[in-house]
């Protein structure tokens, strides 16, 4: 993808969080914002309505405590003349204070007067309390009332709600003892309810209780909000609810204002994207585009005379002015290279020659030693001794009897050690085989092309323990893999691969060395892995050794690079088999978990197929 498309893509991604974002905050934000500040209002609503709902109780209690401290009800209460009252307690005076109901009950709860009434034309409403000779035995007002507390509350009567008031009978002057009580009611009928709503100014409906619901709640629609209210009886049962309705009219204000101003963010957000995009155009992309194309045009051309010449003092001018010194300087330099690269490279594949045969010779030398301490503790010369004795002709019988017996044991011993140089012999004709091939691998032209064999891995991998010195193999255990035998059969550069396992192995030794074991583990596992149209072939080598540190694990295979003694390491191994697996076209990486967790050494080789390896073999 070009930078054009990146830079376009890039602002089209910051444009769109910034429209998701402003969508987040619109609907996260701002939209919940004026939703509750609906709520807000639905819930004042609520409250003006209780409010007016509580004036609308005062209204009852009012006349109820005025009437209550009326000498006429005080002395009729002791004198129990109905006539005393049926005067003044008349259904037109209940009707200009607005009660339906109107109870004087003594102190033992035993009503003693009760009187209903209704607007005019009306029939009375048919109260039970003004039918009954006594308050309910249940009755909750009764110690209120006894004690002289005024009390208001609500009542289920068959006719509806009663909004109910009582006060203390006192003499008129407002004092006692108290004679009983006066209790006053008046129906919540629907013109009340109205009434209720139109002095709080809102639309008030009156529901039926509903079993476990909260005292407030409230709830959202498309065009209203609705708060409830619900009211219990002085029982303290629910009676009845109110429901508020408030037209969701700040929300609506608040959507048509989102709207213009997300309006107005987008077209300024798209004058501003293509305002960017002008001046990016201009000023970086199109003289970039120039740098580019001249930098593609020199890389293909390989003409190291052509220059851009940009004339700009920015950054972009600047980075082409460096461009053309730099294209100056790499055709000095290649010419350089061109004439020191024939001595670099027989200096390099000499480095690796001795590398290689120096971890071919070791073990040889090694059992040549063995051999020669093997031989030079062998009783040849006593045994010489003995022989010319005996056919010397010794005299004395014990004597050449003792000589007889030492010539058998030392016979026996000489052919152990013979039997011996005979075997170390045999596994160093084999060194000494594959030092040769060693030789005519690496004699080779230099074109890169080796010979590709078919080979088991399981064989490769002995192949390589063969040529690793014996110190190494004592040191280390090799625990084959399961995934070795099951790869089967694969095509590669035998020999090649065959080195660079070998270093690995010997590298492993001296991690598990380095760790301070006495013996240590190295696992060689195997897989086959897809590539395009062939086959690639994944070699790990894990070993529980020192480990690597992070910043180390690429610069293993750097040329010089060790992390051992050097005095006895230059750094070649490692960087040598990464060349040699860099030419058969793999590569090669170390990964760890970090010093003393181990390492893992891994090599991938793509598969040569028949005919390729055929092709390799007839060059």
């Amino acid at each position: 993808m070009s930078i054009r498309l990146k830079i376009i893509a890039l602002l089209a991604g910051i444009f769109a969080g910034l429209a998701i974002a402003e969508i987040l905050v619109e609907r996260q934000v701002i939209m919940p914002s004026f939703a509750s500040l609906e709520h807000a209002d639905a819930r004042t609503a609520m409250r003006r309505i209780e409010n007016a709902l509580d004036l609308a109780q005062e209204q009852v209690v009012s006349p109820t405590v005025d009437w209550g401290n009326w000498a006429v009800v005080y002395r009729f209460m002791g004198e129990r003349n109905p006539a005393t009252l049926n005067d003044d307690i008349t259904v037109s005076a209940m009707r200009d204070i607005r009660v339906n109901l109107a109870l004087l009950v003594d102190s033992n709860g035993r009503v003693v007067f009760a009187r209903e009434a209704a607007r005019a034309g009306e029939r009375p409403p048919g109260l039970d309390l003004a039918g009954a000779a006594a308050l309910p035995a249940d009755f909750p007002w009764r110690p209120q009332l006894l004690a002289g507390v005024t009390v208001k509350g609500f009542l289920a009567t068959p006719q509806g709600v009663l909004m109910i008031a009582g006060a203390p009978v006192l003499d008129g002057a407002g004092h006692g003892p108290a004679r009983g009580a006066m209790i006053m009611g008046r129906l919540l009928t629907p013109d009340v309810v109205r009434a209720v709503g139109a002095q709080a100014q809102a639309s008030v409906v009156m529901l039926p209780p509903v079993a476990g619901e909260s005292v407030r709640s409230l709830t959202e629609g498309a065009r209203v909000t609705q708060v409830y209210r619900s009211f219990p009886d002085i029982y303290g049962r629910p009676l009845f609810r109110l429901r508020v309705d408030v037209p969701r009219d700040i929300s609506a204000l608040g959507r048509t204002a989102v709207r213009y101003a997300s309006a107005c963010l987008l077209g300024a957000a798209i004058i501003v994207l293509f305002l960017v995009l002008y001046v990016l155009n201009r000023t970086i992309l199109k003289p970039l585009a120039a740098v580019t194309r001249h930098a593609v045009a020199v890389g293909q051309d390989k003409d190291l005379t052509n220059r851009l010449d940009l004339k700009r003092r920015d950054e972009i001018g600047t980075l082409a002015r460096e461009l053309d010194r730099m294209v100056a300087r790499l055709a000095r330099s290649r010419a350089q290279l061109v004439d020191q690269s024939f001595q670099a490279g027989f200096a390099e594949l000499a480095r690796g020659v001795l590398h290689n045969l120096g971890n071919a010779m070791t073990p040889i030398g090694v059992r040549l030693a063995s051999l020669g301490e093997r031989l030079k503790q062998a009783p040849a010369e006593d045994a010489c001794q003995a022989v010319g004795e005996l056919r010397a002709g010794a005299t004395d019988p014990g004597r050449a009897a003792d000589l007889r017996e030492f010539l058998c044991l030392a016979s026996e011993e000489l052919a152990r050690s013979v039997t011996a140089a005979r075997t170390d012999i045999a596994v160093m004709a084999r060194q000494a085989a594959l030092v040769q091939s060693v030789l005519t691998e690496q004699l080779r032209p230099a074109r890169n092309e080796h010979v590709i064999e078919p080979v088991r891995l399981t064989d490769l991998l002995t192949q390589a323990l063969e040529i690793v010195p014996d110190t190494c193999r004592r040191q280390l255990a090799i625990d084959t893999d399961p995934t070795l035998i099951r790869v089967g059969v694969v095509r590669v550069a035998r020999t090649v691969l065959r080195l660079v396992l070998q270093n690995l192995i010997i590298n492993a030794a001296d991690a598990v060395r380095a760790a301070g074991k006495s013996r240590g583990t190295l696992r060689v596992s195997a897989e086959l892995q897809p590539d395009g149209g062939r086959q690639q072939l994944h070699l790990q080598c894990r070993d529980d050794g020192v480990g690597i540190a992070a910043p180390d694990l690429e610069r293993v295979f750097e040329k010089g690079f060790t992390t051992k003694s050097r005095e006895t390491n230059h750094g070649i191994g490692l960087h040598w088999c990464a060349n040699a697996i860099g030419a058969l076209g793999g590569r090669i990486w170390a990964s760890s978990e970090g010093p003393g967790q181990g390492a893992s050494l891994h090599v991938l080789v793509p598969l040569a197929t028949p005919e390729t390896a055929a092709l390799a073999g007839a060059a």
